[in-house]
């Protein structure tokens, strides 16, 4: 199977110091065949210079999905191959997977996040889409929809959403917040196959099976801006004990989502209980929740549930 590489107004990564893109590229290329996807990857450049991955694939109406942070797009790939008959547009956040970091500040975030990802989406040609979300995916998406109002023209929203109401996140990424602690964890816990399991049992996905899954994170773990990108985006989101109050979606700005919205849940998702999905789906209008078994990425074990409750919301707005 090949993979098709684009350019959107800008060039794909020439330097590779220790060959750690490369070591990246053919991990994602193995997660794209063992799932039989046939994807190009774009590198949209925006006015800023940075570069953002794009990985696009199949045909028909867009779909935007906008993978959480800490992983690559390619994660979203499982989900891709039982979303035929669009045109997929799979997102990674700044500094992961080989889109280039991005200064992650309490203060600028959220303007940070809805320019990174109007940019985006600019550059692609798309307006009024419908989106794909997960984790802090969604929290980016809720806030484009809320900021520039029209970008967003339905959303389903995989996982726990980043920090809406009182869901935080696990211990391990609290902890990573803390200045000198975390670069000392990630010091002292080298990027290795069995580290990339315990990411995915800590956040309710079993391995078993994902081998390709974990080849392509420990591969992003190892990118050079990986680290750096994951303790800034953790600073400027939480302390070791809670969000920031800036970061957290309250019942008011829930009220105020106007596009509709499913919530698919991961019955053992350990960054919010169903409970809080509960909660969530009450407070957006005409908003539903859908529990199914699985963590945090459901789709990983459960691909075909999830993409068959994301077309029915697609093609009903319900």
């Amino acid at each position: 199977m090949v993979t098709h590489h684009t350019r959107a107004g800008g060039t794909e990564p020439s330097r590779d110091p220790g060959g750690s893109v490369a070591a990246f590229l053919d991990a994602q290329q193995r997660v794209l065949d063992r799932y039989r996807v046939t994807a190009r990857r774009r590198f949209v450049e925006l006015p800023s210079g940075m570069q953002a991955q794009v990985l696009v694939a199949g045909e028909g109406p867009p779909l935007v999905m906008v993978i959480g942070g800490a992983v690559p797009a390619a994660f979203w790939i499982p989900l891709m191959a039982k979303l035929p008959g669009r045109t997929l547009y799979a997102i990674e956040l700044p500094g992961f997977g080989l889109t280039d970091p991005i200064g992650y500040d309490p203060v600028t975030l959220r303007r940070t996040a809805v320019d990174y990802l109007a940019g985006v989406l600019d550059v692609l040609g798309l307006a009024a889409s419908q989106f794909v979300t997960q984790s802090m995916g969604s929290q980016w998406t809720a806030w484009l929809a809320a900021d520039r109002p029209g970008t967003v023209a339905s959303q389903v929203m995989v996982g726990c959403p980043a920090f809406f109401l009182d869901t935080s996140a696990v211990l391990a990424f609290r902890l990573a917040s803390v200045p000198g602690l975390g670069s000392l964890l990630m010091a002292l816990q080298r990027p290795s196959p069995k580290g990339a399991e315990a990411v995915m049992r800590m956040v309710g996905e079993d391995p078993a099976g994902l081998v390709e899954l974990r080849d392509v994170l420990l591969a992003a773990q190892r990118v050079p801006t990986y680290i750096p990108s994951l303790l800034a985006l953790m600073r400027a989101v939480m302390s070791w004990t809670r969000p920031r109050p800036a970061v957290v979606t309250t019942p008011d700005q829930l009220r105020r989502i106007s596009h509709p919205v499913r919530l698919i849940w991961g019955e053992r998702d350990s960054f919010g209980r169903p409970e809080a999905g509960r909660r969530i789906a009450e407070l957006i209008p005409g908003a539903d929740l859908r529990v199914v078994p699985g963590g945090h990425a459901p789709w990983f074990h459960h691909a075909d549930q999830v993409a068959e409750l994301t077309r029915e919301h697609l093609e009903t707005g319900r």
